[in-house]
């Protein structure tokens, strides 16, 4: 649509050195009718696998779609994945073939490639060039054969299998149809206050992950720009490279960003101290009138631009001085977070879903939010809460089922086609949306009672010094976290306070005075809850849960069991003590 639209804004924006360079929607039209005749060129049929593994990059969403063209079944997997995955998800979905990043990615499989003939076709990044010239070679000898193949291609068709992160067991393949992506494609673009056409997009969050990949395909269908960032460690620097106006995220990025913005007000003294809290107390109300959809009146109007003047566009310059909207998903964004940034004049949207859904069930939109919220269903969706607080879904999005797995398809798939989400949640008189945590993370104490851990979890988020929290209790008398820190605030904090000694993480762990500055971080978090709620002990780790580890997911959630796993001794001695 875009291409016979003549849309004149680039289609993408692609890093080649210091420079990000426009691709226009021609351009990428062209390349992947010739990836697609490539494609055929090598026998790939509909029904066929193939494996694409690397960063998100422009070679990755121009394959996908390739092989979207000829029904062929795109198997993602995350760049950062272990050789035995990678082995695990090719011979899962009987991959004919993989296109990888590099010879390092390659380098992954070469034993499984030894031992499996069936894996015919290996590609790399560099490769491409050279397949789409086949292409063009193909089309000229076969000049019908690519319309022929795509007119064969069903709505009903799979897409693509998006395996889920694994934390309980191996990792079941979601089958989503052609027509879950275009009916979600189609439902953003219905809401009136999310135009996106006009829009330049960074995008670093893995094509592996339904997110990102929404994001991906729903760049063509509405005609916004993307820029592919393939090293998510640089989007501090790629925001004011390529000033977009969205940047959709895990909360963990904006945690982060969070946590640097409080640390620099925290320096702040005399004067410029006082004009940060002022204006911090200007936001706060200005966010308060605006998300209960009120006017900010004259004063409070002319003392929000002031304060934008002298703050919020301070903070905004650092995330390119364009930026409309962020959009968070993946995992919980804390409420106080989203608050703190709509005090600055940045607003960040918080949606739900899950793979099983094609990723998005409901978002909360730009004049109708509730920070809290994951906000009112999609146009399309309806939901229904169970007698036990589980969170159901109907919509033309919800999946085909898992892949050579109907014993787990039926365990949340119902005969009525009615999505169970595995999510505990409740809706207000209004339609919103709040979620209380996963089912099946929902800790049931010793005494019979039910708690939430990502909410008491989210909350000692909110301080800057804490960079994750899990906390522990099931079938326990009481409730204990584990708490990480984050190593530059907690090292400019002990700089201040004259600490002596090696400061890193590992040594401050010990440090009796940090444990007093974590003690009251617990306690203020427990003073707002009940008494079976609150955390009675703790301990500080003396490093970070990782990706390295096994500890997060691809979007940085806690694996839960993992954590538990590797520091069972911690919570076994916070239970004896």
């Amino acid at each position: 649509d875009a291409v016979a639209k003549g849309r004149s804004r680039p289609a993408y924006l692609v890093e080649r050195g210091e420079a990000w360079e426009p691709v226009s929607w021609a351009e990428a039209a062209t390349a992947v009718e010739e990836l697609a005749n490539g494609l055929l060129a090598l026998g790939v049929k509909k029904g066929d696998a193939f494996g694409i593994l690397g960063q998100t990059s422009l070679e990755w969403a121009l394959f996908d779609f390739a092989l979207a063209h000829v029904g062929a079944v795109g198997a993602a997997i995350y760049a950062n994945s272990a050789a035995k995955d990678c082995e695990y998800i090719l011979d899962h979905s009987e991959s004919v073939g993989v296109l990888a990043e590099d010879a390092a990615q390659l380098a992954k499989l070469d034993d499984y490639r030894a031992r499996n003939p069936r894996l015919e076709h290996v590609l790399t990044y560099d490769d491409i060039d050279e397949l789409r010239a086949r292409g063009r070679d193909y089309a000229r000898a076969n000049p019908a054969e690519l319309d022929r193949v795509v007119a064969t291609v069903s709505p009903d068709d799979v897409f693509t299998y998006i395996y889920t992160s694994g934390t309980t067991g191996p990792p079941k393949a979601c089958m989503i149809l052609h027509r879950n992506y275009y009916a979600m494609a189609a439902v953003v673009d219905e809401i009136d206050d999310f135009t996106m056409a006009d829009d330049t997009m960074l995008l670093y969050l893995p094509l592996a992950h339904n997110f990102g990949r929404l994001m991906h395909l729903q760049g063509p269908y509405v005609g916004f720009t993307l820029a592919f960032l393939a090293d998510p460690l640089r989007a501090g620097e790629a925001l004011k490279e390529v000033r977009p106006t969205l940047f959709p995220s895990v909360p963990r990025v904006f945690e982060k960003v969070h946590t640097a913005v409080l640390g620099k007000y925290d320096e702040e003294t005399g004067a410029k101290a006082k004009i940060v809290r002022w204006a911090l107390a200007v936001g706060r109300k200005a966010s308060q009138r605006r998300a209960a959809g009120k006017p900010l009146g004259p004063a409070l109007g002319v003392q929000h631009r002031l304060a934008d003047k002298l703050v919020y566009s301070k903070v905004k310059a650092q995330l390119g001085g364009n930026f409309r909207l962020g959009i968070s998903g993946g995992a919980p964004l804390s409420k106080e977070i989203a608050e703190f940034f709509h005090s600055l004049d940045v607003l960040i949207l918080e949606g739900y879903g899950l793979t099983e859904c094609t990723t998005a069930a409901t978002v909360n939109r730009p004049s109708r939010f509730r920070f809290g919220t994951v906000g009112p269903a999609l146009p399309g969706t309806e939901l229904r809460i169970a007698e036990d607080g589980e969170v159901l879904i109907s919509s033309p999005t919800v999946f085909a089922g898992y892949y050579k797995d109907e014993h787990a398809t039926s365990e949340v798939l119902g005969p009525d086609g009615w999505l169970r989400s595995g999510d505990i949640g409740h809706l207000d008189d209004d339609g919103f949306l709040t979620i209380t945590d996963r089912k099946k993370d929902i800790i049931v104490t010793a005494g019979g009672k039910n708690v939430a851990p990502q909410n008491l979890e989210n909350e000692l988020k909110a301080s800057k010094f804490v960079s994750q929290a899990l906390v522990v209790g099931d079938k326990r008398p009481y409730c204990i976290a584990l708490i990480t820190l984050d190593e530059p605030e907690l090292v400019k904090w002990a700089q201040a306070r004259g600490l002596k000694g090696e400061l890193s993480l590992a040594a401050l762990a010990g440090n009796e005075h940090v444990r007093e500055l974590v003690d009251g971080i617990v306690e203020r978090m427990n003073a707002d809850h009940s008494r079976y709620e609150q955390v009675k002990k703790f301990t500080i780790l003396p490093r970070d849960f990782t990706m390295a580890d096994d500890e997060l997911t691809a979007t940085l959630k806690l694996k839960r069991r993992v954590c538990q796993e590797h520091f069972a001794d911690e919570i076994a001695a916070l239970y004896a003590a």
